[in-house]
């Protein structure tokens, strides 16, 4: 054999050694969770570590603006995977409400999570029992375009209210807490995982109250909006707060888009139900997230790679 044949074979070797290497290569995906004062970021921490454990993913959550941000991100193919919530997936597939004559067909779901709860949070000064009593009050109503300001949308047309009626803030879960802190507004809507971080915050120094729907007023609600189901705060959840709290709650998904690669997404979703024990000892609401329930709720198509693993796990998809 020829020094130049030597030379080509080890070059050649050396290629392929490589291209071995590259091929096995983890794949990075992030992860679009919420702020930290909300449930989708530790959960969405704990995920991508879970899912990094397999060796085919290494994902990283990322912190974001929560349900509608993040759905825009997976529909413009920004990033791979995100949080959001299922009445906001409807609204997307469908170009309905903050997406009207847009509707993104792209929208894939993975996985089913938690419920994520209704929380009116309330000034004990405001004198707040029922609805109406919102009538010319300050109230907090979500982050821009957010995933709890379109739920605010739906519950007041629900019971007959409108912006105008009232003093209306767009804030964010954290910019609640800091304006009831402050004396600053009388009722607030927060819409995440119980317990959510910025109200135990909240009630470590302030004394407020949750709002408690009559069984009338939930029983309209869920039957013109059925991505909503009644929902229980259990008392003691938060301080002060000693009573049980009647009120909405819709499911939190994760999502991605169909162009995401098959074996990416499978991968994804074997690693999270490999180490899903993982995932339930990192909040309180992880508990919730099960394989058994994972299919169920979903208000997009499931992505493909994700229907590939339920199938080998023995769970329905149709």
């Amino acid at each position: 054999m020829t020094k130049r044949v030597s030379v080509l074979c080890l070059l050649f070797v050396i290629a392929v050694a490589f291209a071995s290497v590259a091929f096995a290569a983890p794949v990075p995906i992030s992860i679009a969770t919420g702020g930290t004062s909300g449930t989708y970021y530790p959960i969405g921490g704990a995920i991508a570590a879970a899912v990094s454990k397999g060796g085919n993913i290494t994902a990283t959550a990322e912190t974001g603006n929560a349900a509608v941000a993040n759905t825009n991100l997976i529909a413009e193919g920004e990033i791979e995977v995100a949080f959001t919530q299922a009445d906001v997936t409807a609204w997307a597939y469908n170009g309905e409400i903050m997406f009207e004559g847009n509707a993104m067909k792209g929208l894939r779901t993975i996985a089913a999570l938690y419920p994520e709860t209704i929380q009116l949070v309330l000034s004990r000064s405001a004198g707040i029992k029922t609805f109406p009593d919102l009538n010319g009050k300050k109230v907090g109503i979500g982050a821009p375009g957010s995933g709890t300001e379109g739920d605010v949308r739906s519950i007041f047309q629900s019971v007959g209210l409108k912006y105008d009626d009232m003093s209306v803030e767009y804030l964010d879960f954290g910019a609640t807490s800091s304006r009831f802190k402050d004396n600053q507004i009388d009722a607030g809507f927060v819409v995440a995982g119980v317990p959510t971080s910025a109200l135990m915050d909240l009630t470590t120094t302030r004394d407020v109250d949750l709002f408690n729907f009559d069984k009338a007023t939930l029983d309209k609600l869920i039957e013109e909006n059925p991505f909503f189901v009644a929902d229980v705060i259990p008392a003691g959840t938060y301080r002060g707060v000693d009573y049980d709290v009647n009120t909405p709650s819709v499911m939190a998904l994760l999502i991605t888009n169909e162009d995401v690669p098959e074996e990416v997404i499978y991968n994804f979703t074997k690693g999270l139900f490999e180490n899903i024990a993982d995932v339930q000892n990192s909040h309180a609401m992880a508990k919730n997230i099960r394989l058994e329930t994972a299919t169920n709720g979903l208000t997009a198509p499931l992505h493909s790679g994700a229907a590939k693993y339920y199938k080998e796990a023995g769970i329905n998809v149709d």
